[in-house]
């Protein structure tokens, strides 16, 4: 399978990746510090779903993608076991990648509507995507001390970020996981912000960085977008208020 790189997913077309993140995503590829998660990770990618049996399945942990010079940071769960942990790309090779990338691509985020394989031309413009837990847990529930072990990786990455203001959490899980960041550099967050789909919340800046605006948002699992609970109207609800607020924020 051809290697997902920082310096090929993280540029717009012409422009060169910094070092930095390139390094990041690296480290984060060779992770092993979930011997639970990497273990289910490795059966996921031998045994294979019967739909995708002659590939070969990136089974690794998998980095964020998206613009470098981003303001809006998206905050999934963790990849899904025949989705990015097949493909290699955060939100790509499932239903939850395209329903996310439509609403993406409505809000002039991204260039195309869906998410299908890591060489399908998808550029995402003003917006990285990052998973709070960088391999597929069994049942897409990682452990709270795995969640806790993959923020390491959630600094890393945002350190080579810099023009992140708005951070849309899909999920409460991933909600939860951005508090935590807080707590974990000293940020003291009172009253504590509880989760809802379209909740904003202004939060204040752990030292050495810009505040975040963190925002609430359903996460787009075929469970939540088949039953109704998460609608593309609702979607781009969200994504009105996100564009709001980065018009309104710092350049």
């Amino acid at each position: 399978m051809k290697r997902l790189s920082a310096r090929a997913s993280d540029r717009k077309p012409g422009q060169a990746a910094g070092p930095r993140l390139a390094d990041v995503h690296d480290a984060i590829v060779s992770c092993e510090r979930c011997p639970r998660l990497r273990a289910h990770c490795r059966r996921v990618a031998q045994e294979r779903k019967r739909a995708y049996r002659l590939e070969t399945y990136w089974g690794r942990p998998v980095p964020g993608f998206g613009d470098s010079a981003a303001r809006l940071l998206l905050l999934g769960l963790a990849p899904a076991a025949h989705g990015a942990n097949r493909t290699g790309r955060i939100f790509t090779g499932d239903g939850s990648g395209d329903f996310l990338m439509a609403a993406l691509h409505r809000a002039g985020f991204a260039s195309i509507p869906t998410s299908r394989r890591i060489d399908d031309g998808l550029r995402l413009t003003d917006a990285y995507l990052v998973p709070a837990v960088r391999c597929a847990p069994p049942d897409n529930r990682p452990a709270p001390e795995e969640v806790t072990r993959c923020l390491d990786h959630l600094d890393a990455e945002l350190a080579c970020l810099p023009r992140v203001r708005v951070v849309a959490a899909l999920g409460k899980i991933a909600f939860d996981a951005w508090l935590q960041r807080l707590r974990r550099r000293g940020v003291t967050v009172s009253p504590r912000p509880a989760f809802a789909h379209g909740a904003i919340a202004a939060l204040p800046a752990a030292e050495g960085e810009t505040p975040f605006t963190l925002v609430g948002c359903y996460h787009p699992s075929r469970q939540n977008t088949s039953t109704g609970r998460l609608t593309a109207a609702m979607m781009d609800r969200v994504m009105d208020s996100v564009r709001r607020l980065l018009a309104a924020g710092p350049p």
